[in-house]
């Protein structure tokens, strides 16, 4: 295979389902025609350091899985280079499942979300934690110093494998933010008309 995220992800027992089911074929086709490296391009940098959230699923050392959704600021996940991106863990609820699990079994999957545009992109990779005391430099780089939250530790994600998927399936949904700065024209009509009102009601 030439597509790094579908050596990991497609083992011999997903190949066989996929043979099953008659996509193994079409898969194959994808795969010797993919970039051969998890390299993170412009659109994936724009992408992922726009998020204000994404899910990280980690697995303890008897393969049970576990999945956690992360939020902060937009661009709290941050690219440190083509391979490499990172985040600071802000304090939660202190059960540090996916901290623990870490410690035993390093492999992650993460699931990056833009829910008006219906897009997706999956990464496999590496994760480190380092506690903020053992690592200013890092927190320094991936901090925001005008989020209000306790930075406990830092996240550094070594990708080997990265690919976007289909927007099936994805229902649309705005932040407060976004459904805002989508009514923002109508509101400035309004104000527009009333104006206009006003002005003929003064004649």
């Amino acid at each position: 295979m030439a597509n790094k995220f579908h050596e990991i992800a497609f083992t011999d027992a997903v190949m066989a389902v996929q043979e099953k089911y008659g996509t193994r074929r079409h898969y194959a086709k994808l795969e010797n025609r993919a970039d051969s490296n998890a390299r993170i391009g412009d659109a994936e940098t724009d992408f992922i350091e726009s998020r204000d959230s994404f899910y990280l699923a980690t697995a303890n050392d008897e393969g049970q899985p576990y999945i956690q959704f992360r939020g902060g600021p937009s661009g709290f996940l941050k690219v440190l280079d083509e391979r490499t991106i990172g985040f600071a863990d802000f304090r939660g609820n202190l059960q540090y499942i996916s901290v623990g699990n870490a410690s035993t079994n390093n492999k992650v999957a993460m699931i990056l979300m833009d829910y008006p545009s219906r897009s997706r992109l999956k990464m496999l990779g590496e994760i480190e934690f380092f506690d903020a005391s053992d690592r200013p430099d890092l927190i320094e780089k991936l901090g925001d110093p005008a989020y209000d939250a306790k930075v406990e530790r830092a996240a550094v994600i070594h990708l080997k494998g990265i690919e976007w998927n289909c927007s099936q399936h994805i229902t649309p949904r705005y932040t407060m933010d976004e459904v805002k700065a989508m009514i923002q024209p109508l509101y400035e009509h309004i104000e527009s008309l009333e104006s206009e009102l006003a002005k003929c009601k003064g004649n």
